[in-house]
This record gives C-alpha cells, sequence and structure tokens, in this order.
C-alpha cells in the first residue's frame, strides 16, 4: 500500500508517517519511482507507535525499542525488556496520578451537588 492509503487506515498523517520512518520507528520499501510502500503490517506498527507516543513515550525511546521487535536477539530482548519495564512503570504511576484527580475531581462534584441541593432546599 502507498503512504496515503498506510494513512487513510491509521488517522496517521502522511508527514507522522515519514517523521516515523526517519526516526527509525517506521521502514518502507521503495518502488523504483522512489515512492513508499508498506504491507499491512505496518498499520499494526504505526498504531503501536501512535499509542506509545500518545502515553508519552519518546520517539528516542519507541526507536530503542523497535529493533527487538523487528529483529529480535538474547541482548535486545534484555535492553527492550528493561526499557518496557521502565516505561510500564512510569505509565502506571501517571495513571495512579490521573485516578487520583479523578477521584479529587469527584468529591468537589459532590460537594458542589450537595451545596446545590441544599441551596434550592432553603430557597424554596
Amino acid at each position: 500500500m502507498r503512504i496515503g492509503d498506510l494513512s487513510a487506515r491509521t488517522g496517521a498523517s502522511r508527514r507522522s508517517l515519514r517523521y516515523y520512518e526517519e526516526q527509525g520507528l517506521l521502514v518502507s520499501s521503495r518502488s523504483p519511482s522512489g515512492q513508499r510502500h508498506y504491507e499491512d503490517e505496518h498499520v499494526q506498527r504505526v498504531r503501536l507507535v501512535r499509542a506509545f507516543l500518545a502515553a508519552g513515550m519518546s520517539s528516542g525511546t519507541i526507536a530503542e525499542m523497535t529493533p527487538c521487535m523487528a529483529e529480535p536477539n538474547e541482548d535486545r530482548a534484555r535492553q527492550a525488556l528493561e526499557l518496557m519495564g521502565r516505561e510500564r512503570a512510569r505509565l502506571s504511576e501517571a495513571i495512579d496520578g490521573l485516578a487520583a484527580a479523578r477521584d479529587a475531581l469527584d468529591d468537589l462534584i459532590e460537594d458542589n451537588q450537595a451545596y446545590l441541593a441544599r441551596s434550592a432546599e432553603d430557597g424554596s
């Protein structure tokens, strides 16, 4: 498939796909005229890259994991496992922080609803 097709299937802009290639996160083959060509498995790769980026991983961190995903060996697997463990811990900490913020917001919502209910009763 061509870059436009990959873009349509993943929601990633053509510019983003070119950036992913520059960063070593995605590899395409080239036609004799220089056009990029992708396979179906690139759809999942792009979705994974986008999910990692959305979670706050840097393209450099993702690139460190990419060789292990594409061409695994024991050294790469060990390095990637360590990196993935650190990233998982970072994400877990972020999730815990978001959950705490949501709980605090829920408490404020309840307080506000109670206040409004009391105000309505007093005004009746």
